[in-house]
Protein backbone atom coordinates (compact mmCIF):
# COMPACT_ATOMS: atom_id res chain seq x y z
CA UNK A 1 0.00 0.00 0.00
CA UNK A 2 3.12 2.05 0.94
CA UNK A 3 4.30 1.81 -2.88
CA UNK A 4 1.10 2.17 -4.34
CA UNK A 5 1.06 5.57 -2.04
CA UNK A 6 4.48 6.39 -3.65
CA UNK A 7 3.44 6.18 -7.28
CA UNK A 8 0.14 8.30 -6.53
CA UNK A 9 1.81 10.65 -5.39
CA UNK A 10 3.80 11.66 -8.57
CA UNK A 11 0.29 12.46 -9.98
CA UNK A 12 0.69 15.84 -7.68
CA UNK A 13 4.12 16.61 -9.00
CA UNK A 14 4.96 18.82 -11.65
CA UNK A 15 8.64 19.43 -13.21
CA UNK A 16 10.00 22.68 -13.41
CA UNK A 17 9.17 25.15 -17.07
CA UNK A 18 12.18 24.87 -19.43
CA UNK A 19 10.67 27.19 -22.04
CA UNK A 20 8.14 25.14 -22.25
CA UNK A 21 5.70 27.83 -24.26
CA UNK A 22 8.04 28.37 -27.15
CA UNK A 23 7.74 24.52 -27.73
CA UNK A 24 3.68 24.19 -27.22
CA UNK A 25 3.74 27.67 -29.69
CA UNK A 26 6.04 25.72 -32.27
CA UNK A 27 3.83 22.61 -32.31
CA UNK A 28 0.07 25.04 -31.98
CA UNK A 29 1.43 27.32 -35.39
CA UNK A 30 2.28 23.61 -36.73
CA UNK A 31 -1.17 22.11 -36.44
CA UNK A 32 -3.00 25.24 -37.05
CA UNK A 33 -1.85 26.55 -40.41
CA UNK A 34 -3.08 23.26 -42.32
CA UNK A 35 -5.91 22.83 -40.50
CA UNK A 36 -7.02 26.55 -41.64
CA UNK A 37 -6.02 25.11 -45.00
CA UNK A 38 -8.55 22.63 -44.82
CA UNK A 39 -11.30 24.26 -43.01
CA UNK A 40 -10.99 26.70 -45.35
CA UNK A 41 -11.11 23.68 -48.53
CA UNK A 42 -14.32 22.42 -46.41
CA UNK A 43 -12.83 19.47 -45.71
CA UNK A 44 -12.20 19.31 -41.69
CA UNK A 45 -12.40 15.66 -42.18
CA UNK A 46 -8.96 15.74 -43.39
CA UNK A 47 -7.34 16.96 -40.25
CA UNK A 48 -6.83 13.51 -38.98
CA UNK A 49 -3.63 13.73 -40.96
CA UNK A 50 -2.69 17.18 -40.97
CA UNK A 51 -2.50 16.75 -37.22
CA UNK A 52 -0.36 13.61 -36.94
CA UNK A 53 2.26 15.26 -39.21
CA UNK A 54 2.41 18.01 -37.78
CA UNK A 55 3.49 16.29 -34.47
CA UNK A 56 6.93 16.17 -35.96
CA UNK A 57 6.78 19.57 -34.29
CA UNK A 58 7.34 18.20 -30.98
CA UNK A 59 10.30 16.42 -31.19
CA UNK A 60 13.90 17.88 -30.35
CA UNK A 61 12.23 20.79 -28.68
CA UNK A 62 15.33 22.13 -26.87
CA UNK A 63 18.07 20.96 -29.35
CA UNK A 64 19.78 23.62 -31.37
CA UNK A 65 18.47 24.20 -34.94
CA UNK A 66 20.00 22.42 -37.30
CA UNK A 67 19.96 19.13 -34.67
CA UNK A 68 16.37 19.71 -34.70
CA UNK A 69 15.98 19.25 -38.08
CA UNK A 70 17.85 16.27 -38.34
CA UNK A 71 15.65 15.09 -34.92
CA UNK A 72 12.28 16.03 -36.72
CA UNK A 73 13.36 14.60 -40.10
CA UNK A 74 13.27 11.12 -38.48
CA UNK A 75 10.39 11.43 -36.40
CA UNK A 76 8.44 12.19 -39.37
CA UNK A 77 9.59 8.83 -41.01
CA UNK A 78 7.85 6.93 -38.01
CA UNK A 79 4.50 9.61 -38.01
CA UNK A 80 4.11 9.64 -41.78
CA UNK A 81 5.09 5.72 -41.87
CA UNK A 82 2.27 5.11 -39.86
CA UNK A 83 -0.42 7.44 -41.43
CA UNK A 84 0.61 5.64 -44.70
CA UNK A 85 -0.33 2.13 -43.20
CA UNK A 86 -3.00 3.35 -41.74
CA UNK A 87 -5.06 4.53 -44.56
CA UNK A 88 -3.78 1.35 -46.76
CA UNK A 89 -5.14 -0.57 -43.67
CA UNK A 90 -8.37 1.70 -44.34
CA UNK A 91 -8.34 1.69 -48.25
CA UNK A 92 -8.55 -2.19 -48.21
CA UNK A 93 -10.78 -2.58 -44.61
CA UNK A 94 -8.44 -4.67 -42.80
CA UNK A 95 -9.33 -4.16 -39.53
CA UNK A 96 -9.76 -6.24 -36.09
CA UNK A 97 -6.67 -9.08 -36.30
CA UNK A 98 -4.73 -7.71 -39.32
CA UNK A 99 -4.92 -4.59 -38.07
CA UNK A 100 -3.79 -5.77 -34.47
CA UNK A 101 -0.88 -7.71 -35.73
CA UNK A 102 0.91 -5.29 -38.66
CA UNK A 103 0.22 -2.52 -35.43
CA UNK A 104 2.26 -5.33 -32.75
CA UNK A 105 5.08 -6.05 -35.28
CA UNK A 106 5.12 -1.94 -36.30
CA UNK A 107 5.30 -1.43 -32.63
CA UNK A 108 8.25 -3.71 -32.27
CA UNK A 109 10.15 -2.54 -35.12
CA UNK A 110 9.48 1.29 -34.16
CA UNK A 111 10.56 0.70 -31.12
CA UNK A 112 13.90 -0.58 -32.29
CA UNK A 113 14.35 2.69 -35.23
CA UNK A 114 13.67 4.76 -32.00
CA UNK A 115 16.08 3.88 -29.65
CA UNK A 116 18.75 3.99 -32.74
CA UNK A 117 17.95 7.43 -33.71
CA UNK A 118 17.29 7.93 -29.87
CA UNK A 119 13.78 9.74 -30.46
CA UNK A 120 12.55 12.18 -27.88
CA UNK A 121 9.36 11.46 -27.18
CA UNK A 122 10.83 8.35 -26.64
CA UNK A 123 9.79 5.08 -28.26
CA UNK A 124 6.63 4.38 -31.18
CA UNK A 125 3.81 5.43 -29.41
CA UNK A 126 2.93 8.67 -31.67
CA UNK A 127 3.88 6.70 -35.04
CA UNK A 128 1.33 3.70 -33.87
CA UNK A 129 -1.17 5.78 -32.38
CA UNK A 130 -1.36 7.40 -35.82
CA UNK A 131 -1.49 4.11 -37.50
CA UNK A 132 -4.60 2.95 -35.36
CA UNK A 133 -6.41 5.97 -35.76
CA UNK A 134 -5.84 6.59 -39.69
CA UNK A 135 -7.28 3.14 -40.00
CA UNK A 136 -10.27 2.96 -38.03
CA UNK A 137 -11.97 6.02 -40.29
CA UNK A 138 -12.63 5.38 -43.74
CA UNK A 139 -10.87 7.25 -46.37
CA UNK A 140 -12.60 9.69 -48.13
CA UNK A 141 -9.63 10.89 -51.00
CA UNK A 142 -7.39 8.98 -52.67
CA UNK A 143 -4.82 7.23 -50.38
CA UNK A 144 -1.88 9.16 -51.76
CA UNK A 145 -3.48 12.28 -50.69
CA UNK A 146 -4.18 11.40 -47.37
CA UNK A 147 -0.98 10.39 -47.16
CA UNK A 148 0.47 13.70 -48.82
CA UNK A 149 -1.38 15.78 -46.47
CA UNK A 150 0.25 14.23 -43.59
CA UNK A 151 3.89 14.55 -44.91
CA UNK A 152 2.99 18.04 -46.31
CA UNK A 153 2.46 19.22 -42.55
CA UNK A 154 5.40 17.62 -41.45
CA UNK A 155 7.56 19.19 -43.57
CA UNK A 156 5.75 22.22 -42.33
CA UNK A 157 6.53 21.53 -39.03
CA UNK A 158 10.03 21.19 -39.55
CA UNK A 159 10.17 24.86 -41.14
CA UNK A 160 9.22 25.97 -38.03
CA UNK A 161 11.29 24.48 -36.06
CA UNK A 162 13.93 25.58 -37.78
CA UNK A 163 12.48 28.89 -38.42
CA UNK A 164 14.79 30.41 -34.96
CA UNK A 165 17.69 29.98 -37.45
CA UNK A 166 16.73 33.17 -39.33
CA UNK A 167 17.30 34.94 -36.45
CA UNK A 168 20.10 33.36 -34.81
CA UNK A 169 22.08 31.82 -38.14
CA UNK A 170 24.08 29.88 -35.88
CA UNK A 171 25.47 26.73 -37.55
CA UNK A 172 28.03 24.06 -36.58
CA UNK A 173 29.52 21.88 -38.97
CA UNK A 174 30.67 19.64 -36.48
CA UNK A 175 26.83 19.27 -34.22
CA UNK A 176 25.91 15.84 -33.92
CA UNK A 177 23.04 14.42 -31.61
CA UNK A 178 24.70 13.00 -28.92
CA UNK A 179 23.20 9.41 -29.30
CA UNK A 180 24.75 5.32 -28.86
CA UNK A 181 24.97 2.77 -31.44
CA UNK A 182 22.88 -0.38 -30.59
CA UNK A 183 26.26 -2.60 -29.93
CA UNK A 184 26.20 -4.92 -27.57
CA UNK A 185 24.56 -4.21 -24.15
CA UNK A 186 22.53 -1.99 -25.60
CA UNK A 187 21.73 -3.67 -28.42
CA UNK A 188 20.22 -6.64 -26.76
CA UNK A 189 18.33 -4.18 -24.14
CA UNK A 190 16.80 -2.48 -27.64
CA UNK A 191 16.20 -5.68 -28.67
CA UNK A 192 14.02 -6.98 -24.98
CA UNK A 193 12.30 -3.48 -25.04
CA UNK A 194 11.30 -4.04 -28.94
CA UNK A 195 9.83 -7.75 -27.54
CA UNK A 196 7.96 -6.04 -24.71
CA UNK A 197 6.15 -3.51 -27.16
CA UNK A 198 5.53 -6.81 -29.40
CA UNK A 199 4.00 -8.53 -26.33
CA UNK A 200 1.99 -5.47 -24.76
CA UNK A 201 0.54 -3.68 -27.85
CA UNK A 202 -0.29 -7.29 -29.34
CA UNK A 203 -1.77 -8.10 -26.25
CA UNK A 204 -3.87 -5.21 -25.61
CA UNK A 205 -4.69 -5.49 -28.96
CA UNK A 206 -6.05 -8.70 -29.30
CA UNK A 207 -8.55 -7.84 -25.60
CA UNK A 208 -9.81 -4.77 -28.20
CA UNK A 209 -10.52 -7.45 -30.54
CA UNK A 210 -12.35 -10.31 -28.52
CA UNK A 211 -14.48 -8.05 -26.19
CA UNK A 212 -15.85 -6.43 -28.92
CA UNK A 213 -14.72 -3.14 -29.37
CA UNK A 214 -15.11 -0.81 -32.06
CA UNK A 215 -11.29 0.69 -31.60
CA UNK A 216 -8.98 -2.08 -30.64
CA UNK A 217 -6.55 0.67 -31.72
CA UNK A 218 -6.75 2.48 -28.52
CA UNK A 219 -5.92 -0.05 -26.03
CA UNK A 220 -2.82 -1.04 -28.05
CA UNK A 221 -1.51 2.69 -27.87
CA UNK A 222 -2.55 3.03 -23.77
CA UNK A 223 -0.16 -0.11 -23.75
CA UNK A 224 2.64 1.44 -25.19
CA UNK A 225 2.95 4.21 -22.81
CA UNK A 226 4.62 2.81 -19.72
CA UNK A 227 7.11 1.53 -22.16
CA UNK A 228 8.69 4.54 -23.26
CA UNK A 229 9.68 5.12 -18.91
CA UNK A 230 13.90 5.09 -18.75
CA UNK A 231 13.19 2.06 -15.98
CA UNK A 232 10.41 0.44 -14.05
CA UNK A 233 9.20 3.18 -11.72
CA UNK A 234 9.29 6.27 -14.34
CA UNK A 235 7.02 3.39 -16.59
CA UNK A 236 4.56 2.85 -13.98
CA UNK A 237 4.20 6.47 -13.41
CA UNK A 238 3.52 6.94 -17.49
CA UNK A 239 1.17 3.89 -16.95
CA UNK A 240 -0.68 5.57 -13.74
CA UNK A 241 -0.95 9.09 -15.56
CA UNK A 242 -2.43 7.74 -19.21
CA UNK A 243 -5.31 6.25 -16.63
CA UNK A 244 -6.04 9.43 -14.71
CA UNK A 245 -5.27 11.91 -17.45
CA UNK A 246 -7.44 10.17 -19.98
CA UNK A 247 -10.79 9.85 -17.84
CA UNK A 248 -10.41 13.67 -16.74
CA UNK A 249 -9.79 13.88 -20.52
CA UNK A 250 -13.38 12.50 -21.32
CA UNK A 251 -14.52 14.70 -18.93
CA UNK A 252 -14.12 17.18 -21.36
CA UNK A 253 -15.07 15.33 -24.44
CA UNK A 254 -18.39 14.45 -22.73
CA UNK A 255 -18.85 18.63 -21.93
CA UNK A 256 -18.46 19.04 -25.70
CA UNK A 257 -19.89 16.00 -27.37
CA UNK A 258 -22.60 14.89 -25.20
CA UNK A 259 -26.03 16.97 -26.29
CA UNK A 260 -27.23 17.59 -22.83
CA UNK A 261 -23.97 19.33 -21.90
CA UNK A 262 -23.30 23.29 -21.95
CA UNK A 263 -20.99 22.76 -24.99
CA UNK A 264 -19.19 25.39 -27.27
CA UNK A 265 -21.23 23.62 -30.24
CA UNK A 266 -24.84 24.61 -29.30
CA UNK A 267 -23.07 28.51 -28.73
CA UNK A 268 -22.14 28.18 -32.72
CA UNK A 269 -24.88 26.37 -34.78
CA UNK A 270 -24.45 25.18 -37.85
CA UNK A 271 -20.71 25.66 -37.44
CA UNK A 272 -20.15 22.43 -35.71
CA UNK A 273 -16.91 20.90 -37.34
CA UNK A 274 -15.39 24.43 -37.28
CA UNK A 275 -15.56 24.68 -33.46
CA UNK A 276 -14.17 20.75 -33.06
CA UNK A 277 -11.42 22.16 -35.58
CA UNK A 278 -10.35 25.53 -33.76
CA UNK A 279 -11.00 23.52 -29.69
CA UNK A 280 -8.04 20.54 -31.29
CA UNK A 281 -5.42 23.36 -32.40
CA UNK A 282 -5.94 25.24 -28.49
CA UNK A 283 -5.94 21.50 -26.62
CA UNK A 284 -3.11 20.42 -28.84
CA UNK A 285 -1.04 23.55 -27.72
CA UNK A 286 -2.26 23.20 -23.95
CA UNK A 287 -0.90 19.65 -24.24
CA UNK A 288 2.63 20.44 -25.71
CA UNK A 289 2.69 22.95 -22.65
CA UNK A 290 2.64 20.42 -20.38
CA UNK A 291 4.14 17.31 -21.59
CA UNK A 292 7.26 17.60 -19.78
CA UNK A 293 6.32 18.90 -16.71
CA UNK A 294 3.70 16.60 -15.97
CA UNK A 295 2.24 13.50 -18.70
CA UNK A 296 -1.12 12.92 -17.03
CA UNK A 297 -1.59 16.78 -16.97
CA UNK A 298 -0.89 16.62 -20.83
CA UNK A 299 -3.46 14.23 -21.18
CA UNK A 300 -6.04 15.98 -20.27
CA UNK A 301 -5.97 17.81 -23.41
CA UNK A 302 -4.17 15.17 -25.63
CA UNK A 303 -7.43 12.85 -25.08
CA UNK A 304 -10.20 15.20 -26.24
CA UNK A 305 -7.66 16.30 -29.36
CA UNK A 306 -7.81 12.98 -30.65
CA UNK A 307 -11.61 11.92 -30.28
CA UNK A 308 -12.26 15.43 -31.33
CA UNK A 309 -10.53 14.75 -34.66
CA UNK A 310 -11.99 11.12 -34.83
CA UNK A 311 -15.27 12.60 -34.70
CA UNK A 312 -14.54 15.54 -37.58
CA UNK A 313 -13.11 12.66 -40.21
CA UNK A 314 -16.19 10.04 -39.05
CA UNK A 315 -18.63 10.75 -36.56
CA UNK A 316 -19.57 8.50 -33.81
CA UNK A 317 -22.02 8.07 -31.42
CA UNK A 318 -20.70 10.20 -28.29
CA UNK A 319 -21.32 7.69 -25.42
CA UNK A 320 -19.93 4.87 -27.21
CA UNK A 321 -16.72 7.16 -28.32
CA UNK A 322 -16.18 8.42 -24.57
CA UNK A 323 -16.85 4.52 -22.76
CA UNK A 324 -15.18 2.71 -25.40
CA UNK A 325 -11.74 5.05 -24.97
CA UNK A 326 -11.92 5.09 -20.97
CA UNK A 327 -12.25 0.94 -21.01
CA UNK A 328 -9.91 0.42 -23.82
CA UNK A 329 -7.26 2.90 -21.77
CA UNK A 330 -7.48 1.05 -18.64
CA UNK A 331 -7.20 -2.55 -20.22
CA UNK A 332 -4.37 -1.13 -22.42
CA UNK A 333 -2.22 0.56 -19.81
CA UNK A 334 -2.34 -2.06 -17.02
CA UNK A 335 -1.14 -4.74 -20.27
CA UNK A 336 1.49 -1.81 -20.49
CA UNK A 337 2.24 -1.84 -16.87
CA UNK A 338 2.05 -5.48 -16.27
CA UNK A 339 4.72 -6.52 -19.43
CA UNK A 340 7.46 -3.93 -17.68
CA UNK A 341 7.11 -6.12 -14.16
CA UNK A 342 7.29 -9.09 -15.94
CA UNK A 343 9.85 -8.85 -18.63
CA UNK A 344 12.46 -7.04 -16.98
CA UNK A 345 15.39 -5.31 -19.44
CA UNK A 346 18.77 -3.46 -19.23
CA UNK A 347 18.85 0.30 -18.82
CA UNK A 348 19.98 1.87 -22.43
CA UNK A 349 22.49 4.25 -21.75
CA UNK A 350 21.06 7.91 -22.94
CA UNK A 351 17.64 6.61 -21.73
CA UNK A 352 15.06 9.75 -21.74
CA UNK A 353 13.65 10.99 -18.37
CA UNK A 354 10.07 10.54 -17.38
CA UNK A 355 7.83 12.77 -19.03
CA UNK A 356 9.04 12.24 -22.72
Amino acid sequence: MKFLRGHLRTLHSLAPPNKDHVSALRVAVSVAVPSFVLLAAGRPDLMIYAVFGALTGMYGRTEPHQLRLRHQSQASLLLVGGIAVGVFLSVHQLQSWTLVLIEALLAAAGSLFADKVGLLPNGPFFGILALGACASVPTTVPWHTAVLIGALSAAFSMVVGFGGWVRGRAWDPGAARDVAPLRGDRRRAATIHAVRYLAAVGIAGAFGVLSGSGHPHWSMAAAAVPLAGADMPSSVYRGLHRIVGTLLGLVVVAAVLFPWAFSPLRAFPGHESAVLAVLVMVLQFSTELFMTRHYGLAMVSFTPVILLMTQLAAPADPYVLVSERAVETLVGACTGIAVVILVRRRTIPGAAAFGR
